[in-house]
């Protein structure tokens, strides 16, 4: 008997309507010892990034004129129902990795930061869908927690398509149902999308229904994660007495 996605009311199986994004909640500053962090949740999916630098290059080659940015995820062994070790040396975690450090050298002014390194950790404690999303969407937060200026927001969400519909914000039951997944990373400000992948093959007509429903998506989070950024500003100038 196969699944059905969507109920003839028009609802998901956790009650999501195709459109809605999952609950979001984050903190910023966990960790005293790193230059920012935070703590992300999105749905069920939950990680912490901790970011260290700008700082004297340690590892690998320094570049002259622009900062080096080193990004690694990693996953807990207890993030999944499978009891089975994944670090950070697994291809995934890899390819996860190379795609965070990419898609941040795309935002991040490098070029203030000549001949350091920026090293960027994601660590996945619980994982349901869209850990890469979630991920990209904590380094930004982190990134600004520890004041490294930044081109724009860059928000990550994830988009689908199942049951003859595109479905935002994948959980894991969705992502894992055999239809196309399309994560992207997007910039509000220029309304630019940084990242982008899909590894299954769908009609034109479907990827830019797919396209849309995942940028809607993120315009969703950014508009979440800039209020709750706001507040943490207002709350930081309170404290300091400049408000």
């Amino acid at each position: 008997m196969s699944t059905e996605f969507i109920s003839p009311s028009g609802l998901r199986l956790d009650g999501r309507r195709p459109h809605e994004i999952r609950h979001i909640h984050f903190q910023q500053n966990l960790f005293p010892k790193a230059s920012g962090s935070c703590y992300f949740e999105q749905g069920n999916t939950k990680v912490i990034v901790t970011v260290y630098g700008p700082r004297e290059v340690t590892r690998g080659i320094s570049l002259m004129g622009r900062a080096v940015i080193n990004c690694e995820y990693s996953m807990a062994t207890f993030a999944t129902g499978e009891r089975r070790p994944r670090g950070k040396g697994d291809r995934r975690s890899m390819e996860i990795s190379q795609l965070l450090q990419k898609t941040l050298e795309s935002v991040v002014l490098v070029e203030k930061f000549p001949r350091t390194q920026i090293d960027v950790f994601a660590h996945v404690i619980q994982a349901d869908g869209g850990t890469r999303c979630a991920c990209l969407n904590a380094a930004t937060l982190a990134l600004m927690d520890a004041g490294i200026p930044l081109k724009d927001f860059v928000v990550s969400c994830a988009a689908g398509y199942l049951d003859n519909t595109p479905l935002c914000d994948l959980n894991f039951v969705e992502d894992s149902a055999g239809g196309p997944d399309l994560p992207i990373a997007y910039l509000p400000t220029s309304g630019n999308v940084a990242m982008i992948q899909m590894d299954s093959k769908v009609s034109l007509d479907h990827f830019e229904n797919i396209l849309e429903t995942a940028i809607q998506g993120a315009k969703q989070i950014y508009s979440i994660l800039q209020r709750g950024v706001e507040e943490r500003v207002k709350e930081l100038a309170k404290s300091k007495g400049l408000s």
